[in-house]
């Protein structure tokens, strides 16, 4: 019997400010998710040192007794990687590089990192690579590794041209051959896109972990890859999807996350493309997230930069199975706050008022399933009616026992 081999994980240190635009609460959340993407990455974070600065340094990102004490700490605990909560300069990273004998990595190279081990599909990988090398050209100062093994060294490098502009230039040709490969690919996937007929397409949209992929299972009764992890899903996905007798497609799409490297938007055009060709938008929220709103704002603002603000929506409450909140006793008179909203509260609240139809469910246990069900056949419908008006009366909708539902 084989033994299981032990995963050995990085040690890490979690580095983030306090600054003018971000209070100590916020700074607190961006943490956590830090953490979280540092855990999906393969690494333990194993302390968290915060300074508050009006602005980051300049040249090392956090104050020079703060770096001190990170370095003392590294040193002693035997701390592999720094990781820090934002994107860092290049002279940044190359001063800290300086300074600390460890990994140096920011909050875009993280989620780089992960995106780069959960992509499985070519298309996935080239983009990523796209993304990466982007991300990387402007730091080569430290970070150059001997990249002429990509493409043989033999007869690139000119006279006197040193080995970080040799590695630069073939940076620059990697970039534009992805670019060319992506283009090509791009064209087949809006001709693939074009080919799906007229079918209502429909998008699920939201923050990464928000439970899309279990819905996309639950909905097309697939098996499309789920797990409790930040982007568990990186490739998209398109099933066809029937709702009493009316068919649309549904297409599960990359999540999104607060500080999305830009590298990554414009890598992802295509993915980004389903959703801006989508003529229904489910935007998924994880409920039970005490930071759901800031996530539904995160979501919002890169759904208004592909310009995808005005189409229509649902929003879908999602895991209403792990929603809990604390209770204030009626003789407690200190003000209200969000942790002790129950779900029949924040019904009560903005959510109730929403321009959008609003569900709240759980696509693990079912809860409310056929509500949300019901709310999804009748805006594709609407959007049918509208594009092919003679035949709406062939629709009609079935429960899961196949009785009819008046409409």
């Amino acid at each position: 019997m084989l033994e299981k081999k032990e995963i050995i994980y990085e040690n890490a240190i979690l580095v983030g400010l306090i600054t003018q635009n971000q209070d100590e609460e916020k700074l607190m959340e961006y943490m956590d998710e830090l953490e979280f993407l540092t855990e999906t990455a393969g690494a333990k974070a194993i302390k968290r040192f915060t300074q508050k600065l009006d602005q980051p340094n300049p040249r090392t990102f956090v104050g020079t007794g703060k770096l001190e004490e990170i370095i003392n700490f590294a040193q002693e605990n035997e701390i592999d990687t720094i990781i820090f909560d934002d994107e860092l300069t290049p002279s940044q990273l190359k001063n800290l590089e300086k300074e600390i004998d460890r990994k140096i990595i920011d909050r875009t190279n993280l989620i780089l990192d992960i995106f780069a081990q959960r992509a499985q599909t070519s298309y996935a990988r080239t983009q990523v690579e796209l993304a990466q090398y982007e991300y990387l050209l402007p730091r080569l100062t430290r970070m150059w590794t001997h990249l002429e093994r990509q493409k043989g060294g033999i007869g690139l490098r000119g006279p006197g041209e040193t080995e970080i502009e040799t590695d630069r230039r073939i940076i620059r040709d990697r970039i534009s051959l992805l670019k060319e490969k992506l283009k090509s690919i791009d064209k087949q996937m809006a001709t693939q896109r074009n080919n799906r007929g007229k079918l209502v397409r429909v998008a699920l949209v939201g923050y990464t972990n928000v439970g899309k992929s279990t819905l996309m299972n639950v909905l097309s009764k697939s098996d499309v890859f789920a797990e409790n992890k930040l982007f568990a899903t990186l490739d998209t996905t398109v099933r066809k999807v029937v709702i009493g007798n009316l068919p649309f497609l549904l297409t599960d799409t990359v999540g999104f996350i607060r500080k999305l490297p830009t590298q990554l938007v414009e890598s992802f055009k295509s993915t980004l493309d389903e959703v801006r060709e989508a003529d229904l938008l489910i935007h998924v929220v994880d409920i039970s997230h005490a930071s759901f709103e800031d996530h539904i704002q995160s979501v919002n603002t890169i759904l208004s930069d592909i310009g995808c603000t005005d189409k229509p929506t649902i929003l879908v409450f999602n895991k209403i199975d792990n929603f809990t909140y604390e209770k204030k006793d009626e003789d407690d008179l200190t003000p209200i706050k969000k942790g002790n909203y129950s779900l029949e509260d924040w019904e009560k609240t903005w959510m109730g008022k929403s321009k959008y139809p609003t569900v709240f469910i759980s696509a693990k246990t079912k809860e409310n399933y056929k509500v949300m069900k019901k709310l999804i056949y009748e805006k594709v419908k609407e959007i049918h009616v509208k594009r092919f008006p003679y035949n709406d009366f062939l629709f009609e909708y079935y429960d899961d026992e196949g009785k009819e539902i008046n409409m």
